[in-house]
Order: structure tokens, then C-alpha cells, then sequence
């Protein structure tokens, strides 16, 4: 698995670095540090998954995520951030990227980053237990008008909850492909991208 990382401070790049490349399964080709580069360094490698700073001179990794996704939808961006910050959440989760987590939380850096690129989003578990509270409010939203069954809104919130397919599929007695089936029924019919914007909708909504 091959893993960009971008920091401005080149210490903790370099420390990220020497963690990472402790796994057999990981490998670092190329470290940037700002939004610019992030960009260049992701058309250059296109890794499984870009490691990325938020607060940065130039541009910052909001900008930069949203410029890669926008370019690459598929793209696999893990945030990693010293700042618990309510408007960074929210919007590192609108515009899609698969994990915010705390810099000093560098024990779930490694597992994070196999979640992500399993196909999982990660939120630390501080940052899980804000985002409901961050996200708008608005009146019950009418999932049925959108032709969204029973079955398919249980997994809707299961998404929203955290689980990845495989925890869905046993939780539902289902397998995992047609959970994967399920997922991109209710994602064309709510016009979403992923599970990470479904997740967003939900929270929402609800």
C-alpha cells in the first residue's frame, strides 16, 4: 500500500514517516508539505491513501482534499489534524474525505490508515461523538419520497453509525456483496458519492 504524506512541519512528516514504513504493508514514496504539493504529489503517485495535514501555508488540506476529490472522487484522504475543530469536522466531512483523526492519537494512525484503505471511514472517537451535534438539523426528512425502503434505510443508519460492510452484512444477516448492492441503490437515488456524504445526509436529516 502505497501512502503520501503531507505536513508543513517536516518533523512530524519525517516521524510519520519512520511509523508507517514500520508496517511491512506500507510504503512511503513521496512526502509534501502544503496543499499544493498534496495536489501535484497525488496526480504524480496516485497512492491508496493520501495522509494529510490540515492547517498548512499556501493552501490548506481542506482545499487540497476538496481539489483532489473534485479530480479524483475515488481518492482515499485521511486528515490528521492537532485541532479538534467543529468547522474542520463538518466540512472535511462534506466534501468528502474518509477520516479526521488527532495528531496525538499516532497509536491509530496505522489501523486508521487499513481502514480507510479497505474502504471504511475512521473517525477518532472524540470526533465521533461530535459530529451529531455539529451537523444541521432539520425537520424528518421523507426517506420514502426518494423510494428508500425499510431494509435500505436500516443500512443508512448503520452507515451513519460507523460500520464498515462486512459488520452491516452480519448485523442484517446479509452478505457483503449485496450489502454493496444496497449501498449504491440508496446512493444513486439520494444522488450521493459515497458513504461518507450518506453518512452526512443522515446525520442531517435525522
Amino acid at each position: 500500500m502505497n501512502v503520501i504524506i503531507i505536513d508543513d512541519d517536516c518533523l512530524v512528516s519525517g516521524a510519520l514517516k519512520t511509523i508507517l514504513e514500520s508496517d511491512k504493508d506500507i510504503s512511503v514514496p513521496a512526502v509534501g508539505n502544503d496543499g499544493h504539493e498534496a495536489v501535484d504529489l497525488y496526480r504524480k503517485w496516485l497512492p491508496d491513501v493520501l495522509l494529510m495535514d490540515i492547517r498548512m501555508r499556501e493552501m490548506n488540506g481542506l482545499t487540497a482534499a476538496q481539489t483532489i476529490l473534485e479530480e479524483f472522487p475515488a481518492a482515499k484522504i485521511l486528515l490528521l489534524t492537532t485541532f479538534s475543530d467543529d468547522e474542520y469536522i463538518v466540512k472535511s466531512l462534506r466534501i468528502g474525505a474518509k477520516g479526521y483523526l488527532l495528531k496525538q492519537d499516532y497509536g491509530s494512525i496505522i489501523p486508521a490508515i487499513k481502514a480507510v484503505h479497505s474502504g471504511q471511514t475512521v473517525f477518532g472517537g472524540e470526533i465521533m461523538a461530535k459530529i451529531p451535534g455539529l451537523l444541521n438539523k432539520n425537520e424528518a426528512f421523507d426517506y420514502a419520497a426518494f423510494d428508500i425502503s425499510e431494509r435500505e434505510f436500516s443500512i443508512v443508519k448503520l452507515v451513519a453509525e460507523g460500520l464498515s460492510n462486512r459488520e452491516i452484512a452480519e448485523t442484517l444477516y446479509l452478505s457483503e456483496g449485496t450489502i454493496r448492492n444496497y449501498l449504491s441503490t440508496i446512493l444513486e437515488k439520494l444522488d450521493l458519492r459515497d458513504r461518507t456524504q450518506l453518512a452526512v445526509f443522515y446525520y442531517q436529516h435525522c
